[in-house]
């Protein structure tokens, strides 16, 4: 099926609180990885000895106290005949908050119930919610049930991953020509290798041939800021490289950098970097994710965005006939989640083992109860098939 949109153009946006007159440059549509785009010499920062007062802006715009909060502590666990058993405390509070947002699993036929005689459309995150986090992303692998229960889901429903990362690192993770993917938070799409070819020359999407020979159909929303975010992640690169424990990754459309395997004590040298850095960009914004800064271009467009998106593609956005699940883990996700709570068009299920302040409808503890209510989900079409 092709991608198709009515959708306007994200618009750019001011990073708040700078007070300055909006930079109207409309963001084009342009083939990924568009040759010849010019990349302008790096603004390195050097980073000064540590001074009474020199992590003031961090401090004081609370980049700190977010990078604390992005990752809730791990559950105290207790040891007893190999079993991990919560302590009391925090299965409290994970039962009061699950009153608020119960188990996608025990609610299922609830969720089914809503699903009848609807077209549904799944949408998933990748980290955490198809792989486990680990200290390590590149070792965030999806394990082989996982896949083919993905595989499954994607043969019935319109399926897409929705991931932080590049477009073309969660396909290379995924390898399911079958589903769509969307990177760098959704301003990177691409379709099925098997749709056809668009109907006319509306479309603002691009045919391009993969290295397969396969066409495929790219939406590209922020392509105009591929050169700027290529040179901010060299200078995250240099800027970081003394900080033992940091990794910077280049998502295409976004620069992230992870700071899980840093001493806390060093968390302010990395927030002040990312901060003096951005002093430079006007255009492009910090976002935070579990235990990750991350540098996006100042458009409006996120995971919600994208998941709208994806369903105009597919005739869905007007429908009163569809209902989309999204399962995701981060607070990037959460945009989907309100999106789909204020259309009212399905349900956002977060996956977590702690209580969080979230949009989501219902919850899932971790990518094995995933993989439980995707397979439950194929299993539910397959026995109500028309």
């Amino acid at each position: 099926m092709e991608l198709k949109s009515n959708h306007a153009s994200p618009v750019l946006t001011d990073p708040a609180p700078v007070n300055k007159s909006r930079l109207g440059i409309h963001s084009s549509l342009l083939p990924y990885g568009q040759p010849g785009a010019s990349v302008s010499s790096g603004k390195f920062v050097t980073i000064p000895r540590k001074k009474p007062g020199m992590f003031d802006d961090v401090r004081s715009n609370g980049w700190l106290d977010a990078m604390k909060s992005s990752s809730p502590p791990r559950k105290k666990l207790l040891k007893d005949f190999n079993l991990e058993i919560a302590s009391d405390d925090v299965d409290v509070a994970y039962s009061s908050w699950m009153l608020k947002h119960p188990s996608a699993l025990k609610c299922f036929e609830q969720i089914t119930n809503h699903a009848k005689s609807k077209k549904v459309a799944v949408f998933l995150d990748y980290d955490g919610t198809l792989s486990p986090i680990v200290d390590d992303p590149d070792r965030a692998i999806m394990s082989d049930p996982m896949r083919s229960t993905v595989r499954d889901v994607g043969k019935i429903f319109p399926t897409a991953i929705i991931s932080g990362r590049s477009r073309d690192k969660v396909y290379e993770l995924v390898g399911l020509t079958e589903l769509y993917y969307a990177g760098s938070h959704g301003m990177d799409i691409m379709g099925p290798v098997n749709h056809t070819e668009p109907n006319g020359p509306s479309q603002i999407v691009l045919n391009l041939l993969t290295n397969r020979g396969k066409k495929v159909n790219l939406f590209q929303p922020a392509s105009e800021f591929l050169p700027m975010i290529d040179e901010v992640f060299r200078t995250l690169v240099e800027n970081t490289r003394g900080i033992k424990g940091a990794k910077v990754e280049n998502h295409k459309f976004c620069a992230s950098v992870h700071y899980r395997n840093v001493d806390e004590k060093n968390w302010p040298t990395i927030a002040q970097s990312v901060h003096d850095i951005l002093k430079d960009y006007p255009r492009l914004r910090l976002t935070h994710g579990r235990k990750v800064l991350e540098v996006r271009p100042v458009i409006d467009w996120d995971k919600g965005k994208a998941v709208e998106f994806l369903l105009e593609s597919l005739g869905l956005k007007n429908s009163e006939d569809v209902l989309a699940i999204y399962i995701g883990d981060d607070k990037t996700d959460e945009d989907a989640f309100k999106m789909l709570r204020e259309r009212n068009q399905g349900y956002g299920i977060l996956v977590s083992s702690v209580p969080k302040e979230t949009n989501a409808f219902y919850s899932l503890r971790d990518p094995l109860e995933v993989k439980k209510f995707l397979k439950s989900l194929v299993t539910w079409k397959k026995l109500n098939v028309m």
